[in-house]
């Protein structure tokens, strides 16, 4: 379990990096405000309380609100690579 944890982790960093990208450090703030979602001082860790895949859902769906369905390509692309090597099960459907 504690490598899905790190997997999880990795997808929540990866999503806000890409998010990063397009509209800068707001990207950080917008992560701050998911509920069960927490970052280290350092953004270089994420936790969550409660389950994942509805956390990382909620994540995505902070970032949609601000610029749409766009937003969900570029989280699915920031982690595709992860996601191919993920049971299905363990995927958020927004993230399919």
């Amino acid at each position: 379990m504690d490598t899905l944890v790190n997997l999880d982790s990795e997808i929540a960093l990866r999503i806000i990096r890409a998010q990063e990208m397009i509209i800068g450090p707001l990207a950080w703030d917008e992560a701050q405000k998911v509920s069960g979602f927490h970052l280290d001082q350092n953004k270089k860790e994420a936790s969550f309380d409660g389950d994942a895949k509805e956390v990382l859902s909620r994540l995505v769906v902070q970032y949609e609100h601000l610029f749409g369905r766009v937003s969900d390509e570029v989280c699915k692309d920031a982690v595709r690579d992860i996601l191919a090597e993920m049971p299905d099960s363990d995927v958020p459907d927004i993230l399919k």
